[in-house]
């Protein structure tokens, strides 16, 4: 995935300014990456016998999973770019991506899926502010 995403990057008609490519490539890979490992974890959490005391987790999972996927759209999209509106979307997901890890932590001696989950809210949270001290 990172490949398209870097592609399409190098491939955009227009000046892309003083962005840190290799930091928004990153950031758009993990923000989908995120999002389709939040998808599956609230997934596999409605699987399990225990369903009603992961409600919580399953929801916090949702909730990242749209942030995550709306994120990586909206720095997919370059054309009349508003420092202002990426600044709040990547707050946002470095915040939602911080709880759902915290979350999924609770349930991870437990659960693989969990897990793996925190494992990757951990890292898009990571990419959102390291993408946000370039700005």
């Amino acid at each position: 995935m990172t490949t398209m995403v870097k592609d399409m990057l190098r491939t955009y008609p227009a000046d892309l300014g003083g962005v840190d490519r290799s930091a928004m490539e990153r950031c758009i890979a993990e923000c989908f990456d995120c999002s389709q490992t939040c998808t599956a974890c609230a997934d596999a959490c409605l699987s399990e016998d225990m369903v009603a005391e992961l409600r919580k987790c399953i929801r916090t999972n949702m909730d990242c999973a749209d942030i995550c996927e709306a994120t990586g759209k909206i720095l997919s999209r370059h054309t009349g770019y508003d420092a202002n509106i990426t600044r709040a979307q990547l707050q946002a997901c470095a915040m939602v991506c911080k709880s759902c890890a915290e979350e999924c932590e609770r349930h991870a001696d437990m659960h693989e899926h969990c897990r793996i989950c925190a494992e990757a809210c951990r890292r898009c949270e990571q990419a959102c502010n390291e993408l946000l001290a370039t700005l």
